[in-house]
Formats: C-alpha cells, structure tokens, sequence
C-alpha cells in the first residue's frame, strides 16, 4: 500500500518552543508519523484516499519538562491517533 501524507499546517500554540526548536518538533513528527503509518497503517475509512481540511488528533498531555523531540512524538502519535479512528 502507498500512503501520501501532506500535511500543509501544523498549529502548535501554547507550547513553550522557541523559534530554534520548531524545525526539531518538526522533524520529530514526521519521522514518527512515518514509523507509525508504515508499522500500523491508516484507519479502514482512509483507505480508499480522501482529502481531509483537518485531522482530529487524540488526547495528549505534554509534560512541562519535555524536550522538543520528546513533544514532535507525542504530537504525532496524538495525529496518527485521530487518522486510524
């Protein structure tokens, strides 16, 4: 199965990131969405394609302490959450 993932925008507002950091979470985020649409795929609803103006993701609590890295995961595994339901 091919997947094509574009994601335009990703809003983060109200993380403490400074403008360094974002290309981190950045990078972060992608190669976990990546590793979870390859070992896990996509939901049953998605398979047939679809264009999406949003994707709902799941619940996420970031701790106050997490790296830039450890906060890109986290957002992706919340993303990759919303697109199996």
């Amino acid at each position: 199965m091919k997947i094509n993932l574009h994601i335009e925008r990703l809003v983060l507002e109200g993380l403490p990131l400074s403008s360094a950091q974002g290309p981190v979470v950045q990078l972060a985020v992608q190669q976990e969405l990546t590793r979870l649409l390859l070992s896990n795929g996509i939901g049953p609803g998605l398979i047939s394609g679809c264009a999406m103006p949003h994707a709902p993701g799941g619940d996420m609590q970031l701790a106050t302490e997490a790296s830039p890295r450890q906060m890109g995961t986290q957002i992706a595994q919340s993303v990759h959450e919303g697109l199996v339901k």
